[in-house]
This record gives C-alpha cells, structure tokens and sequence, in this order.
C-alpha cells in the first residue's frame, strides 16, 4: 500500500512538473538589434524571468557597452516589466489575462558594432515560486513545505486542465463557426453559377431568336 501511494505522489510530481514552464536559455545580440522572447502564459500564473549580460573577459569589469533595454509585455500590449542601459536585473509578475507575453531586449547602437551574449531564465507557474523565502516566512518543517509544494502541484494541474478545456471549446466554437460560413459561402457560389448560367442561357436564346436561328 506504502508503495502504490508513493508511486502515486511521484506521478503527481512529474506531471506537475511537466505543466510548469521553465525557459533558461542563452543567446547572442549585436548592438542595435532586439531579441523577443515569447511564452505562452495562463491567466493569473506567477512568472519570474532573471536575465545577465555575460562578461567577455573574467576578472575585468563589464565594459560600458555591454547594456540592454528589457521589456517584459501581454499580447494585449500591457507593460510588466522595463528597465533601460542594464547589465543584469529580474522580473515578477501574476498574469491577468492568458496568451503570449514577451520578453524583449534591445542592444544600444554601437560602432563598431558588438556582440552581447545573454543568460536568461524564465519560470512560470509551481517552479516561478520561491519555496526557500516560504519554508523561511512559515517556519515550517520539510515534510510540510513539500506537502504545500505538492498542493501547489495538484493546483496547478487542476487549472491547467480547466485552462486545456476552455480552448479546445474555443477550438470547437471556431471549427463550427468556420464550417457554418464555409457552407454558406458555397451555396452562394451555386446561386451565383446558377445565376450566371441563367442570364447567359436567355441572352443566347434571345440573340438566336433575333437572328432567326430558332
């Protein structure tokens, strides 16, 4: 029994960490160019995103033009997060509205022109939550901050499905949608052939009878 419920709670821990998104990558930018990054977010997810300009040289400073402009916003177009001429700094933010939020850094112009290479980690969801300042705040033991860490889980597993199923209605929704004004399109395209055969039909048969053909 002790073994089917460990298996269970391991399952719940995978797939939970199988809805959390979690983007670490790195990548280059030459100056007076941008990099966007996108993620697609739930509504009312917490997001943290932390970013650092890589230094060329180890054990010298970072040099002046090694700076970016970062810009975190909604597909709606509202602003989270914006910092100008920084090296290094973080983002955190509970999403309102679900869709594809953007993370762009913009290069100053330079000349000559330089490459800046990028660390940036972005996290979303269970993983965007520091557990070590909750276990801190709460003064609670391991097992029970893993039991809250595993509530969170079953949580976030519960709305990302009710998230799942919201847009596969919308998907229906726009299939039938779709199906409905594609039918109506092709019978206006009968009618139009028909139509079209009609007038052609009666100017024939009016030109022949003028010309005593028929």
């Amino acid at each position: 029994m002790m073994i089917l419920r460990s298996n269970a709670l391991f399952l719940v821990l995978i797939l939970g960490f199988s809805l959390t998104q979690i983007q670490s990558l790195r990548f280059e930018i030459e100056s007076g160019h941008t990099k966007c990054i996108s993620e697609e977010i739930k509504g009312h997810s917490m997001t943290v995103g932390k970013y650092h300009i890589i230094n060329p040289n180890d054990g010298h400073p970072l040099p002046d033009t090694h700076k970016v402009t970062v810009r975190a916003t909604s597909e709606h177009g509202n602003s989270y997060h914006y910092a100008e001429n920084v090296h290094e700094g973080h983002f955190s933010f509970e999403t309102v509205e679900a869709g594809d939020y953007q993370s762009c850094f913009v290069a100053a112009d330079h000349k000559p022109p330089v490459k800046l290479t990028v660390d940036f980690e972005w996290k979303t969801g269970v993983a965007a939550k520091d557990w070590t300042n909750v276990a801190k705040k709460a003064s609670v033991e391991a097992m029970e901050l893993e039991l809250k860490h595993m509530a969170e889980t079953v949580q976030a597993i519960h709305d990302e499905m009710f998230y799942l199923r919201e847009r596969e209605e919308e998907m229906h929704d726009l299939n039938i949608s779709t199906n409905d004004k594609m039918a109506w399109m092709t019978g206006l395209s009968i009618l139009v052939c028909l139509s079209v055969a009609g007038l052609q039909f009666w100017h024939l048969k009016t030109f022949f009878e003028k010309k005593k053909l028929i």
